[in-house]
């Protein structure tokens, strides 16, 4: 279970885009079971035929999930009490606060280099995945900001499956879930700055993602990547923008910014 998400970390309009994402997903499931009953009365051997594809996909689906289950705990790391515990107290202080229960399962892997986080849902089961490169080149204060960011999407119910199986339609919709998913993200942002309550360890975990270099962490000017957003072209910047998944980083510094600016003083603002 998780408590409802006060509605001022929710990002502006990221249940406005929500919404539409719903709507166009049930107007487009209600045009597909009517073409399917369609072709059932014209031909049904077609429609059997279209009913195996659906079966198949959802048992691939089904066994992705397990075999990725069976996966990553035989070769990825579970953080616990007696494994890497501060990690695992910040995982379980935040989860306490956002009123998640059970504690997500958190995992640390091997990235190769590459700096990510995630979360997921599992046959009803929280997960967050960090990566080993991550881990490398972030401080402990900046791994809180990106584990409250990853808490987040289970928190604000990103990863409900009911829901996104509703919406899921709704994503064929040009530009629409991409415009969601940004909003996701910048709340997940705002989870994650509450979590903190540190400003700098914020505005330089995301800044990192971008620099990624251990050894330039310490001398990080965040004021100096926050002006980097003025040289971005109009034009090209904003088309780059409406296909991307993600706010452009520049962007989501200076959005933990204005979020730390509107709400009381907070340690390390």
């Amino acid at each position: 279970m998780a408590k409802k998400l006060p509605q001022n970390l929710r990002y502006p309009r990221e249940n406005f885009y929500g919404t539409l994402l719903s709507i166009f997903g049930v107007i487009l499931w209600v045009a597909l079971v009517a073409v399917m009953v369609n072709v059932f009365y014209s031909n049904p051997r077609i429609f059997f035929l279209y009913c195996l594809y659906v079966v198949a996909f959802a048992l691939f689906a089904f066994l992705s999930a397990l075999f990725f289950r069976a996966y990553i705990y035989g070769h990825y790391v579970l953080i616990g009490p007696t494994q890497f515990p501060h990690l695992h107290e910040a995982v379980v202080d935040g989860a306490a606060r956002l009123g998640l229960t059970p504690v997500p399962v958190t995992f640390v892997y091997n990235s190769n280099g590459l700096l990510n986080a995630f979360a997921r849902r599992l046959f009803g089961k929280r997960f967050v995945f960090l990566t080993s490169a991550l881990i490398e080149v972030e401080t402990d204060a900046q791994i809180r900001f990106v584990i409250g960011h990853e808490l987040g999407h289970h928190a604000a119910g990103h990863l409900n499956p009911y829901k996104n199986l509703m919406r899921l339609p709704g994503h064929f919709v040009p530009f629409l879930g991409r415009a969601y998913s940004r909003r996701r993200e910048l709340t997940c942002d705002r989870v994650g700055a509450y979590l903190s309550e540190d400003l700098q360890a914020c505005r330089s975990a995301l800044n990192m993602l971008a620099c990624g270099c251990q050894r330039l962490n310490a001398s990080l000017n965040c004021d100096a990547f926050e002006a980097q957003e003025r040289l971005v072209p109009g034009f090209t910047g904003w088309l780059t923008l409406i296909f991307s998944r993600y706010p452009r980083t520049t962007r989501r510094v200076i959005e933990i910014s204005k979020f730390f600016a509107q709400r009381p003083p907070l340690r390390g603002a």
